[in-house]
């Protein structure tokens, strides 16, 4: 009697640690979730238009709309992208989509529109409502003098605040997460923009992506876009999380 009473409780222990392993996993899991269907198409999606790869983005496009983005937000991606890239390549990228979706419709597949973008408060001026943004992004007071480019040429700081952060950033057809993994697919994709690219690597932390996302981020863009943008990537990345420690 005494050793079955002595089993059970061995079995007992063994279950609650077997029990505890498990939870832990789950917290673990929880703190670095990998990045989502979705979250993977608009990394592609954003640096394919960057590089104008526009054949292999013809692919991105359709797996970016079988795996539930709506028309609006990958619209909106590539609307969203001109500010790093520049038009040529915006546009580019919404012509390749005009063809995607055409050529889906002839096939009798009808996608989802979505949702159109808020209507935003005019309350304040658009450079205080850049303000405010670029201040919860972030998460730095915007209330002092200019500094750096922005002092030697004023009018790009005003760019910047009344068109990026306030015309771009507040339309709320995509989250400031996947706003951030566009713009740092798009500051991979074309390189040599180190300095902005720590700054919206440190911003895609600030609104929630965790430092596996933005590993498993550089993965997605050394597949797609190559090694040598990857490398780059991963050695901002890694001095940033250094830094941050």
């Amino acid at each position: 009697m005494k050793k079955k009473s002595i089993k059970i409780l061995i079995a007992l222990i063994m279950a609650i640690s077997c029990f505890s392993f498990t939870l832990n996993a789950k917290d673990n899991m929880n703190e670095d979730v990998i990045l989502n269907p979705k979250e993977q198409s608009i990394i592609t999606i954003a640096a394919l238009t960057a590089k104008g790869d526009l054949s292999h983005l013809k692919t991105e496009l359709n797996v970016g709309l079988e795996v539930g983005l709506t028309i609006n937000q990958i619209k909106e991606v590539l609307v969203h992208l001109y500010a790093y890239c520049g038009f040529p390549r915006s546009i580019r990228g919404l012509q390749t989509f005009m063809e995607v979706l055409n050529k889906r419709k002839a096939k009798g597949i009808n996608d989802k529109t979505g949702a159109d973008a808020s209507p935003i408060p005019g309350e304040q001026s658009k450079y205080e409502r850049g303000k405010k943004v670029l201040g919860e992004l972030t998460k730095a007071p915007q209330d002092g003098a200019l500094t750096g480019y922005a002092a030697f040429a004023p009018v790009i700081d005003t760019f910047l605040k009344e068109h990026l952060f306030a015309d771009i950033f507040e339309r709320d057809v995509l989250t400031y997460a996947q706003r951030e993994l566009v713009s740092i697919s798009v500051l991979s994709a074309i390189g040599g923009v180190e300095p902005m690219l720590r700054s919206h690597l440190a911003i895609s932390l600030n609104v929630g992506l965790t430092p596996g996302q933005l590993n498993e981020f550089v993965e997605i863009i050394k597949s797609n876009v190559g090694e040598t943008e990857a490398n780059d990537t991963q050695s901002v990345l890694n001095e940033l999380l250094k830094n941050r420690q």
